[in-house]
């Protein structure tokens, strides 16, 4: 049931029954997160979850917006890599894995209406209809996994909290109603990690690909690290830069110029958890 806003972003109160810490499913496979999450079990972030997995931002429109939209995905494909589009009216996302309903399979919803977050929601099942469209973009979370690996800290996840977001200048190119700035994602980085983190996060196209800007927040437009548009602060400490990822909270932004009657969005940092290999060449499962 969806749960009504009294401002426009107030942090969110987990469910009652949400009885999962992050600690709780650090180690198991995306079919048990899944599961956890649908039954309302878990309701945080999924940073570091379901390694090795794909995991997913969320845009849910009326089929009258959805060319527009896809076109918008086409034409930005750093802050807006399509991975999956649903059939109009279907809730399931087939071809990202067996059982994936986008109705309940995400932690946590944004609903706006007109343009303006209205209410944040654990599950859309009340709000469903027969014209949506649910869009899956690929999130920066899927490489976490490879630069941890490789010895490159990931201070959100280390601190589970959610990775910082913010706005920024640089423009996307717009398709009908939807454009905007673009809204990128930032991860401290040691000074001498920075070549190999770039050359890490190119192999994973699906996942926004190599960083778009390291250092100088000010040429993104972005004033005050410490005050995130979305996500938790994070400490850029000495010998660290600040390293800028395009952000699949993008759509969002667009969502917001748009102004549609209702969309639905995951909220930033809770995504939908696929079955596609993170390192897969197609994000697209046949069986």
């Amino acid at each position: 049931m969806a749960r009504a806003l009294t401002e426009p972003d107030p942090p969110h109160a987990d469910p009652p029954h949400a009885d999962l810490a992050h600690a709780d499913l650090a180690h198991a496979d995306a079919a048990t997160v899944r599961a956890a999450i649908r039954a309302g079990r878990y309701a945080r972030h999924t940073a570091g979850l379901a390694a090795g997995v794909l995991q997913c931002n969320l845009a849910i429109l009326p089929a009258a917006l959805a060319l527009d939209f896809m076109r918008f995905c086409q034409r930005n494909p750093r802050p807006c890599p399509l991975v999956a589009v649903s059939d109009t009216g279907d809730a399931m996302l087939r071809t990202l894995g067996r059982d994936i309903d986008a109705r309940s399979d995400a932690p946590r919803y944004n609903i706006y209406r007109d343009g303006a977050l209205a209410a944040q929601a654990d599950d859309i099942s009340d709000l469903w209809r027969d014209d949506l469209v649910t869009f899956a973009l690929g999130c920066s979370f899927t490489f976490e996994r490879a630069l941890i690996a490789a010895g490159v800290p990931m201070r959100h996840v280390e601190r589970d909290l959610t990775v910082p977001m913010y706005r920024t200048t640089a423009q996307t190119v717009p398709a009908g109603p939807f454009g905007g700035g673009m809204v990128v994602s930032m991860r401290p980085v040691r000074t001498g990690d920075l070549e190999r983190v770039r050359a890490i996060c190119a192999r994973f196209p699906l996942a926004h690909g190599a960083p778009v800007h390291a250092g100088d927040p000010a040429a993104l437009g972005i004033a005050d690290l410490d005050r995130p548009d979305w996500g938790d602060a994070v400490t850029v400490a000495a010998g660290e830069i600040p390293v800028f990822w395009a952000c699949g909270v993008t759509p969002q932004n667009a969502i917001l110029r748009a102004k549609p009657p209702l969309a639905i969005t995951h909220a930033p940092g809770h995504m939908l958890i696929s079955d596609v290999p993170e390192d897969a060449e197609s994000p697209i499962l046949t069986v």
